[in-house]
């Protein structure tokens, strides 16, 4: 187990999504933007597929998230966001991992290089910044809500991101719920929410056949998000 955890923490300092931060996190108020959702949770819904086409899926599936609002303002109100403008309809799952987790949100080359921040949220590539401006969209980023005491536990969603901090903009994994405590991602990535309905679907789908890179044989698609 200890060779596979370190095997785990390798792979995330090369991929998207993971290295330790060692920057201190920059205050950013949520009263400072406009913020789509006054509540303290919001529900959101997954429609995925397994196979070539919808038409000639070999399963569907149907995955439920509750959103925190209240731990993870911006990480929240950034997928509801990213949703409403329909970014991740016919995106794919582009990297799992057995008894880690399965990744996506890649809405503009789904193959984990690409994503922003759906709203501007203070940050451009990482870097705090007071000029919109002077940031190109492609840029956008999300600022770490990392220290909010929610934990990479079983069926949880979490925010994927480079090596340095405050760089999440679309991507984001889901954890499936046969693994016990990712610990080395707590205080690192953001946790913004549970999965509420449907963590065996991931469970199964992180199961799935995978290549080089980590990317399914047959696609993984998530064809549908929703806000419920």
């Amino acid at each position: 187990m200890m060779r596979f955890t370190v095997l785990l923490a390798a792979l995330l300092v090369v991929l998207p999504g993971c290295i330790e931060e060692t920057n201190e996190p920059i205050s950013v108020l949520e009263s400072d933007f406009n913020l789509l959702f006054n509540g303290t949770h919001s529900t959101v819904s997954f429609e995925i597929y397994h196979g070539e086409s919808l038409a000639n899926a070999t399963a569907n599936y149907t995955v439920t998230i509750k959103l925190d609002h209240q731990a993870a303002p911006l990480h929240a109100d950034n997928m509801l966001k990213h949703i409403e403008a329909g970014n991740y309809n016919m995106s794919i799952f582009h990297r799992i991992i057995d008894d880690f987790m399965i990744q996506g949100g890649d809405f503009e080359n789904n193959d984990g290089s690409g994503g922003y921040a759906a709203d501007w949220y203070g940050y451009c590539n990482g870097q705090p910044s007071a000029n919109q401006s002077t940031c190109d969209r492609s840029s956008w980023t999300v600022p770490d809500e990392a220290d909010n005491g929610l934990q990479h536990l079983p069926c949880v969603i979490s925010m994927a991101k480079t090596s340095q901090p405050h760089t999440g903009g679309s991507q984001f994994f889901l954890i499936p719920d046969d693994i016990q405590h990712h610990s080395w991602l707590d205080g690192v990535h953001t946790v913004f929410g549970q999965i509420t309905s449907g963590c065996e679907h991931v469970t199964t789908l992180s199961q799935v056949s995978t290549g080089a890179g980590d990317v399914p044989v047959s696609p993984v698609v998530l064809y549908q998000a929703r806000i419920v």
